[in-house]
């Protein structure tokens, strides 16, 4: 190789290939997905912080529900904010790496967070082996990452999501770990979330007043939450059924597409048929 031709490589690695001034550029959207992000970290950090105070005191470590909801709180507030920052974008102005950062986030919120909160809830206990709990953690954190990478590459027709959206799917594994104890059922119901989220089934994406009943519904989880820490005597029961009505929403809607291609193959086999 000469040395112009090593010259004309490196000035063609060096060559800018975007708007490098403008990716520098934080937009409002930006800031919430920011946001996000830090609220997945710092419900990593109470989850991590409930196991080193327990294990510091000595005996066995027994997750105290205050951290849970804590954490469950600050994966609430970053969903709002996930929810959000796309509305802004098109509202304002989005930056160059809007979509990169708004990715990096959910990784972030509502993948390692749930999968870390699924080894805290039942990588402590006699009544699961430590693999099998893992190996679950391990299918919702790559459940998302691949997730988030098939919906930056692949738009349906409808334009609605192929698959659980990661989400709703890290608010499905949060009711399961609130509703249940560690148990291989539980576990298995974590992996079909995992499954969920990687399927072809199509989920309808919020927009006008879906988007406000998606925001409407968080608001209720944060309230039956904060309820449930501030006054611990008056029970869980808020917590049960919002928990349970998340469970049911994310179930309803693949058996509602099941019945509705049912329907379909039976209306073209009649049409055919006469």
């Amino acid at each position: 190789m000469t040395t112009a031709d090593a010259g004309s490589w490196q000035a063609e690695e060096e060559e800018p290939r975007g708007p490098v001034g403008k990716a520098f550029r934080l937009s409002a959207a930006d800031s919430l997905s920011l946001g996000n992000a830090l609220c997945g970290f710092l419900a990593v950090c109470v989850l991590a912080s409930s196991a080193i105070r327990s294990l510091q005191d000595g005996g066995d470590f027994r997750p105290a529900p205050s951290y849970f909801a804590t954490a469950v709180v600050l994966l609430l507030i970053g969903a709002t904010c996930d929810l959000f920052d796309g509305l802004v974008a098109r509202r304002f102005r989005a930056s160059a790496m809007g979509a990169e950062l708004d990715n990096l986030a959910d990784v972030i919120s509502f993948g390692f967070a749930p999968a870390f909160m699924i080894v805290i809830w039942g990588g402590f206990t006699d009544g699961v082996p430590f693999p099998v709990v893992l190996a679950a953690a391990a299918a919702i954190l790559l459940g998302g990452v691949v997730r988030l990478a098939r919906f930056a590459c692949v738009k349906t027709k409808s334009g609605d999501f192929m698959g659980l959206p990661i989400p709703m799917g890290a608010m499905t594994v949060i009711s399961i770990v609130l509703l249940f104890e560690p148990s291989i059922p539980a576990l298995l119901a974590v992996l079909g979330v995992a499954w969920l989220m990687v399927s072809r089934i199509e989920y309808p994406k919020p927009k006008g007043q879906l988007a406000a009943v998606v925001l409407g519904w968080i608001l209720v989880n944060v309230a039956f939450l904060t309820f449930w820490v501030a006054w611990p005597e008056g029970g869980d029961l808020p917590i049960k059924i919002g928990a349970t009505m998340q469970i049911a929403l994310v179930a309803a809607i693949p058996l509602r597409v099941l019945f509705y291609k049912r329907e379909q193959r039976k209306e073209a086999a009649r049409i055919i048929g006469d």
